[in-house]
């Protein structure tokens, strides 16, 4: 007896596993197809010689046995913005979606948490996070490839027929608000938004939105569910993709404070420490603790400039670009080798200066006044809190350039800013 419950949560992660291993079985031979070379996802100019074959395929070779194919500048780029929640990661994922040449996905691994191991979000057993990130690799790395079938393995209920109205954040994506995806919208209707998208546009085709990624020259994914750089290491070296990794951090002063707004009930204890000024006995500290400790193993692999991130890094402050987006916009798109077409531009005057609509309001939107929001964490946090977090997350907040305070005054006084003014160059 003394066993049982040992046995019981072993049982719990061996079905985890069979679940993944199922999904991975049932779905790479139907659906993953290898990259071949084409002129526009592998740059080699000429006609495609071999057709396409399926991964274990009888007979054939799998895309691991394929002779890979050499890099230039006119393959496909898989750019994946990496980050945390309430980090500012709708406002850089949707920089990239008002590109005409990009194709946008919000969150496609929120579909892989909910299925293998749902509120896995903080979870530090080593076995749920081995599970996760393989499932995750294999996914993104389908994506890339423009395989959306592969998603719906994910996807509860099974979607019908390559169909189905369940796709997270589908409105996110300008290409999946567009034709061929969506007949709803037309080239002129530029600014669609999200909640239009999803009421008019019905349930989303895979195959035309498998078709909709092929017609674009670029991929973009937003991620929060892949804790560091370090665990993207055998995506960003596989030869047959071009991935350029967007890391973004913001001040976990402010991730915290915004995550305590965005998700009360989760945050509900942190609440109650704000408003009576004493510290719940059962506060959930991993809540916090866990971003800085990932924050500052992911920032400390990608700045310690290792080989295989070489011409693959970026990291991005999200109070630079709130303060410059403009400026900061550029630097993205220089170190991803892409002009800034006038709709990106267009975009950030319309969506960084303040807004009284509702959409300004939502959680997970983007109209905000983006300078003041930066730092409005200041006026939300209590001195005891701000002291806490300063005193676990030190060394991380010094490494990125945050300043700590030591008074209420100095906390209060938003005349002083406390983003030290750093510079972090792309890793080329």
């Amino acid at each position: 007896m003394q066993c049982s419950w040992k046995a019981v949560i072993l049982l719990a992660l061996a079905s985890i596993a069979i679940q993944y291993t199922a999904i991975r079985t049932l779905t790479s031979k139907p659906f993953q197809l290898c990259p071949l070379p084409s002129p526009q996802n592998c740059g080699l100019g000429g006609q495609e010689t071999d057709p396409p074959f399926e991964r274990g395929a009888a007979g054939v070779g799998g895309c691991d046995d394929y002779p890979y194919f050499p890099i230039n500048a006119t393959r496909k780029t898989h750019i994946l913005v990496l980050a945390t929640t309430r980090s500012g990661s709708s406002f850089v994922g949707q920089l990239l979606n008002q590109h005409q040449e990009v194709f946008y996905l919000f969150e496609p691994l929120y579909h892989v948490q909910t299925t293998l191991i749902p509120r896995l979000s903080h979870s530090r057993n080593a076995a749920d996070r081995r599970v996760m990130l393989g499932a995750s690799r294999d996914l993104l790395r389908s994506l890339y490839g423009c395989d959306l079938y592969f998603l719906e393995s994910y996807i509860k209920p099974t979607p019908t027929n390559h169909t189905t109205d369940k796709l997270f954040r589908r409105g996110a994506s300008r290409a999946l608000c567009q034709q061929p995806v969506c007949d709803a919208f037309g080239p002129a209707d530029v600014n669609v938004e999200e909640g239009d998208c999803v009421k008019k546009c019905a349930t989303l085709n895979m195959t035309l939105a498998t078709e909709a990624c092929r017609e674009k020259r670029h991929v973009a994914i937003k991620i929060v569910r892949v804790p560091e750089i370090g665990d993207l290491r055998a995506l960003v070296e596989d030869p047959r993709l071009n991935i350029k990794v967007i890391q973004l951090v913001r001040d976990p002063r402010g991730i915290l404070s915004s995550r305590i707004e965005t998700f009360r009930d989760t945050y509900r204890l942190w609440r109650i420490w704000r408003a009576t000024g004493r510290r719940p006995y059962n506060l959930d500290l991993s809540q916090l603790t866990v971003v800085c400790e990932d924050f500052l193993s992911s920032v400390s692999t990608g700045l310690s400039h290792p080989y295989w991130l070489k011409g693959k890094y970026m990291l991005v402050r999200y109070e630079d670009l709130a303060r410059n987006p403009l400026v900061k916009t550029k630097e993205i798109y220089d170190y991803l080798g892409l002009a800034m077409d006038k709709n990106v531009e267009d975009w950030i005057h319309a969506n960084t200066r303040g807004s009284n609509e509702p959409s300004a309001k939502h959680k997970f939107g983007t109209v905000r006044d983006s300078a003041a929001n930066a730092e409005s964490w200041r006026l939300k946090l209590s001195h005891d809190m701000v002291e806490y977090t300063q005193t676990v997350c030190q060394k991380v907040l010094h490494q990125l350039g945050y300043k700590a305070v030591r008074s209420v005054e100095e906390l209060k006084n938003m005349s002083l800013s406390l983003v030290q003014d750093k510079t972090f160059v792309p890793f080329l």
